[in-house]
């Protein structure tokens, strides 16, 4: 991470000038494609060269910063809220059951922010950040582009509570993923075409364990899960003691290959999750998975960007409400209003619940 910050730093340098030498520009108020054009002209560029030397130190970042858009999104709308530390002794969303122990990538974007405002103080929003880096990384392991609005503000409020309710669980049947999406807005095309952001990424044996041996099928197997595919996953997930072991969600290519291959595994009964199951249980779902699956890159590719383009902006903060954070794990003072969540717990709280 030395290294990388190193040069991201000469590269802020050298585009230091560039910022010099512009005037003007939108108000704040403005959420336009090319926003930072005038706002911060070199921001993009920051945020795409970040990318490219944080993959090639760990592949497994775009999925972790794919996910880590998604799970901020579903929770407050894509307002950065999920990067934010604890305050005050009162957990953040980051905290959370369902984010502590899986989702990653805070580092990268904490990278991103400082060499931003080494050239533009206090022009791009974390929530832009995330955004961006979210679609290159995307990009930079030969998944689709998307074209990212910018001019997101960034939310003061981030609690713990709030992901048990909103972010959808690996557990769900087809009608729970079907509502969860559409409280956001998505709809249920979307919910499937979205869930092929699983051909990327890991998760954990213990999210797996019960589909491997405590279900209804022979041997304690998912019956709806593939039993040779599911002989394989018990090698890696041995009863008992693998529960921390890592899998593959999409082991054809390692999880770093970003294609439509998800949902040739999902025909196959090789999806991972019961969620992941959950698709092929309905007419409408199974003619949504055969659709996506029926090339390597179309038409998944556009139905994918343009679900992207509709859940990044999903309710955004405009000027007056919100920031600019100067660091994205704090809010720019002590005085944000301290968060409001629901006041009765789930009864059944989802676990370490989705790929990494």
């Amino acid at each position: 991470m030395a290294n990388l910050t190193r040069r991201v730093q000469l590269l802020s340098l050298l585009l230091l000038t560039i910022v010099a030498s512009v005037h003007g520009g939108y108000g704040y108020g403005d959420y336009l494609v090319d926003f930072y054009s005038k706002e911060c002209p070199p921001a993009r560029i920051l945020v795409e060269s970040t990318v490219k030397s944080a993959l090639r130190r760990d592949r497994g970042l775009a999925a972790a910063i794919l996910r880590l858009h998604f799970h901020d999104c579903f929770v407050r709308g894509c307002d950065a809220s999920i990067l934010l530390d604890a305050s005050n002794g009162t957990p953040a969303e980051k905290d959370s059951i369902v984010n502590a122990n899986s989702v990653r990538g805070y580092e990268v974007i904490d990278t991103i922010k400082a060499a931003v405002e080494k050239v533009c103080p206090g022009k791009v929003s974390c929530a832009d950040i995330l955004a961006l880096a979210a679609r290159d990384f995307v990009v930079q392991i030969g998944g689709p582009s998307w074209k990212v609005t910018s001019g997101r503000r960034d939310g003061r409020v981030s609690s713990a509570i709030e992901p048990l309710f909103n972010l959808p669980s690996p557990f769900s049947d087809y009608p729970t993923l079907v509502s969860s999406f559409a409280a956001k807005g998505l709809t249920e095309k979307e919910m499937v075409i979205l869930s092929g952001s699983h051909t990327i990424g890991i998760t954990h044996c213990g999210v797996i364990e019960n589909r491997l041996y405590n279900s209804t099928g022979p041997n304690g197997v998912d019956p709806t899960l593939d039993a040779a595919y599911a002989a394989k996953l018990k090698t890696q997930c041995p009863f008992g003691t693998g529960r921390a072991n890592a899998i593959f969600m999409d082991p054809t290519f390692g999880g770093n290959k970003f294609d439509s291959n998800y949902f040739s595994n999902v025909q196959k009964h090789k999806g991972l999750f019961i969620s992941d199951a959950a698709l092929i249980t309905t007419a409408s779902g199974k003619g949504f998975v055969k659709t996506e699956a029926s090339g390597p890159t179309s038409p998944f590719f556009k139905d994918f960007a343009a679900a992207m383009v509709k859940m990044s902006n999903i309710q955004i903060l405009k000027a007056p409400a919100g920031e600019i954070r100067r660091n994205c794990r704090v809010v720019n003072n002590l005085s944000a209003p301290p968060p409001s969540p629901p006041t009765t717990p789930p009864a059944a709280p989802p676990t370490n619940n989705s790929a990494t």
